[in-house]
């Protein structure tokens, strides 16, 4: 086979692979920039309770109670501890209100995943409501141990089209960075201007294609929950609870229990009325720790594919949208080995023979490594002036268009995680660990 017709296919397998991406970037996009607010519910008939996951959380859980205490009056905080080495269960005790509850989790029982810990709290909650209790209108918010729910979220998540309509079981709120813009305190300068940037990406990234892919799944009926800003009814959590509670093992718990409620016959909701905050990671090395662990997750929860696609609660748009989904850190390992193909051939044909290669591209081949550049890159580089039109209006349009160019370095940092999980996954290394966060780095200095 000659180098054109060799360049040629492989350039065709994956220019389809990124017109089709094109193709659901603007598709997802009409969506997102077309939301307008909606008019905010009445919470007060409700009733709130946090919680609040911990594993060695001593830095920044502290913080975090006074946060939900002092913005949120009439909620219950319920903080996990998981078996922490540091200080977080005295933190937690040190606290006298008697809306703070600290469920302590021993080894080794403890430290086993997320999603068990937070049904060691769920069980306890369960079992200190009034037996008149409505279900329907008691509702669960999973925050992280740095979050800071807005404190507009409770009316938001009530609006009529999320739990003031009785089929809602589950609502997810938007995610902003809420370092955003922001130095780490640490490093040299490089170092700490690429933290600060990390952060943005981060930022940018939840905001809006993640918004707006939570936006078009409205459409599908296939929003799904996120760890952070979860909110559920617990009706809808005793329905799919089984003796352990409601959520199961995989490391992307908050997409399994997405799963297991749609395919129950509960809706989902997403707003962007309102948001969670967090701290977006300044370091790299963490950041990929995380993703990797947020690309097994996804990898794991494959078994339910068929649960999925047999779900007669689910359209077959839906069931198929989240087999795409299911499908990414896969097509991610197709791609690292399907896109470089066209320059390695290329470059390896150069060595040999550059004359007949310059000659080919004078001939009108760099049209096809120019459609097949651009067409890669403007899925990603689109969400730079969406982020500073929706989002950082202050910022510059030429920032905004530097914005687009990083998120698309960004985004090739998962085709890096989708390998690691991989091997995690084939190793057999199911098991969860904490991403280090900011407060935790600074006070390892200290010491």
């Amino acid at each position: 086979m000659s180098l054109p017709v060799i360049l040629g296919l492989t350039q065709a397998l994956a220019l389809t692979m990124s017109v089709a991406f094109l193709t659901y970037v603007c598709l997802i996009v009409v969506p997102y920039l077309r939301h307008r607010p909606a008019e905010p519910g009445d919470p007060s008939g409700f009733d709130w309770h946090f919680l609040v996951p911990c594993r060695d959380e001593e830095a920044v859980v502290g913080s975090t109670i006074r946060y939900l205490l002092d913005t949120f009056a009439s909620a219950n905080v319920w903080v996990i501890d998981d078996a922490s080495d540091d200080d977080t269960a005295a933190v937690v005790s040190s606290f006298t209100d008697t809306r703070v509850h600290l469920v302590r989790r021993q080894r080794p029982d403890a430290r086993t995943g997320k999603g068990n810990a937070l049904n060691a709290a769920y069980l306890e909650l369960v079992a200190s409501l009034r037996p008149d209790a409505d279900l329907m209108r008691t509702i669960v918010v999973v925050v992280d141990a740095d979050g800071r729910p807005a404190p507009d979220c409770f009316a938001a998540c009530v609006a009529d089209h999320l739990f003031g309509d009785e089929t809602v079981g589950a609502v997810q709120v938007d995610v902003w960075m809420s370092n955003r813009g922001a130095l780490p305190a640490e490093g040299r300068w490089f170092g700490r201007r690429f933290g600060a940037g990390l952060v943005r990406m981060q930022d940018l990234e939840f905001r809006t294609a993640i918004a707006a892919i939570q936006t078009s799944r409205g459409i599908t009926g296939t929003i799904s929950m996120g760890g952070n800003g979860q909110f559920t009814r617990v009706a809808a959590l005793e329905s799919i609870s089984d003796e352990s509670g409601p959520w199961r093992g995989a490391l992307l718990e908050d997409f399994e229990l997405g799963v297991h409620l749609l395919t129950s016959g509960w809706r989902t909701g997403f707003t962007r009325d309102t948001h969670v905050a967090q701290e977006g990671l300044y370091s790299l090395r963490r950041f990929l720790s995380q993703r990797t662990r947020w690309g097994q997750g996804t990898m794991q929860c494959a078994r339910y594919m068929r649960q999925i696609w047999s779900s007669g609660h689910l359209s077959t748009l839906g069931a198929a949208e989240m087999l795409y989904y299911l499908a990414q850190p896969w097509m991610q390992l197709l791609g690292t080995l399907v896109y470089p193909i066209p320059f390695l051939l290329l470059g390896f044909r150069a060595s040999a023979d550059p004359t007949q290669v310059w000659a080919w591209f004078a001939d009108g081949a760099w049209v096809l490594f120019a459609v097949y550049g651009a067409f890669g890159l403007l899925p990603f580089l689109v969400w730079g002036p969406v982020y500073r039109s929706r989002c950082e209006p202050t910022v510059s349009a030429f920032r905004g268009v530097m914005y687009g160019f990083a998120y698309a370095v960004y985004i090739y940092t998962f085709y890096i995680t989708s390998w690691r999980a991989l091997y995690r996954l084939i190793r057999k290394r199911n098991g969860w660990t904490k991403t280090r966060r900011n407060a935790e780095t600074r006070l390892a200095l200290d010491h």
